[in-house]
């Protein structure tokens, strides 16, 4: 029987295939050597037929290839495949599952990303995470130093400039063994300085060359840093079907509990991916900060807002809406209208 439809598990070198027929009957379940998976594929499995991968490490690319070969490729969510796991969990089983959640009608997929995609999305995961170093070597200074009595003000910035007059103060009680280490944590809170510098530098290069980061950084609170994370994670938005599914990826809308009849707002879900989700929020605060005082739409939103609303809860509302309008500006190829910023957001 003819395969319409495939489920693959991906590991590091075996890969779990279970394939389907037009009866939804199980005609092929077999492991695969990595090196020799996709001859396979074209060898049993027509052109145009569905290939399922869990959206892991490695999806894309594969993604990719097997599209280039003529598949109709989808991603879906690993919390999303779980429920269709029968049984103990297994590749063989892992496979199936996959195979049987891609041919739910009401199943959500991930857009597959494409290399620029994943090259924007690796310059912002090495920066975080060199930034999460930066403040780890920076809080180690602080405790260090905190056990001779030296406190500096709050904020890396303080820091840095406290550090060349401790080392220069004689009067302050530091033994030269304890000098020449912190000579050298600052040497290294220096040299993790840098490194945030280069990446910054690249990421402001590529907001300039990319469309779509240009439009985006039209929106208040949205810079280099932030337009190109939108860019990363949308694509060309085609992955959502509106903007309030992109802000629901996010976890920027509110979670809801009903049981009897009762509903429950909560707080946000904080879902999907944490990374954007923060830059977003961090902002969303810039702008709601200089928002005081202005009188363009957004401003106006923002004031009026403020007047009911605590201002985190403000800050949140305002990096949802901007979610939202960059979905838009991003499927749509326009350009950003200040004048409909203030109005109320629908369901676009």
């Amino acid at each position: 029987m003819q395969i319409i439809r495939v489920g693959v598990d991906l590991a590091k070198n075996v890969f779990q295939v279970h394939g389907v027929d037009s009866r939804e009957r199980p005609v092929w379940r077999k492991n695969l050597k990595r090196s020799t998976w996709l001859a396979e594929i074209q060898h049993r499995v027509p052109s145009g037929a569905e290939i399922g991968l869990e959206a892991c490490s490695g999806a894309h690319h594969w993604g990719r290839q097997l599209i280039a070969r003529g598949y109709q490729v989808k991603l879906i969510a690993p919390q999303f495949v779980k429920p269709y796991v029968k049984s103990n969990k297994s590749d063989r089983n892992d496979a199936a599952a996959i195979c049987e959640a891609m041919s739910r009608p009401s199943m959500r997929f991930v857009a597959l990303k494409s290399i620029e995609q994943q090259d924007i999305q690796a310059i912002h995961r090495v920066r975080s995470e060199v930034v999460k170093q930066r403040t780890a070597k920076a809080n180690q200074i602080r405790g260090l130093v905190g056990e001779y009595g030296l406190i500096a003000p709050q904020g890396i910035h303080a820091l840095r400039a406290a550090l060349p007059c401790w080392l220069e103060d004689a009067e302050n009680g530091l033994s030269d063994r304890f000098r020449r280490l912190l000579a050298r944590l600052a040497d290294d809170l220096r040299y993790l300085d840098a490194r945030v510098e280069e990446y910054d530098a690249e990421i402001a290069i590529m907001a300039k060359e990319l469309p779509a980061a240009r439009r985006l950084m039209a929106l208040q609170g949205v810079g280099p840093v932030i337009a190109t994370a939108l860019v990363a994670t949308l694509g060309s938005g085609d992955g959502f079907t509106k903007g309030r599914d992109f802000a629901v990826t996010l976890g920027l809308t509110p979670k809801h509990h009903g049981t009897g009849g009762k509903e429950r707002i909560l707080g946000i879900s904080k879902r999907g991916d944490a990374y954007l989700r923060t830059v977003l929020i961090h902002g969303a605060r810039s702008a709601v900060y200089a928002a005081k005082g202005k009188t363009d739409p957004l401003s106006r939103w923002i004031n009026e807002l403020l007047e009911r609303r605590h201002p985190n809860v403000v800050i949140v509302a305002l990096a949802n809406k901007t979610a939202r309008i960059a979905w838009a500006l991003v499927r749509n190829g326009s350009e950003y209208a200040p004048e409909w910023s203030g109005q109320a957001l629908p369901a676009q």
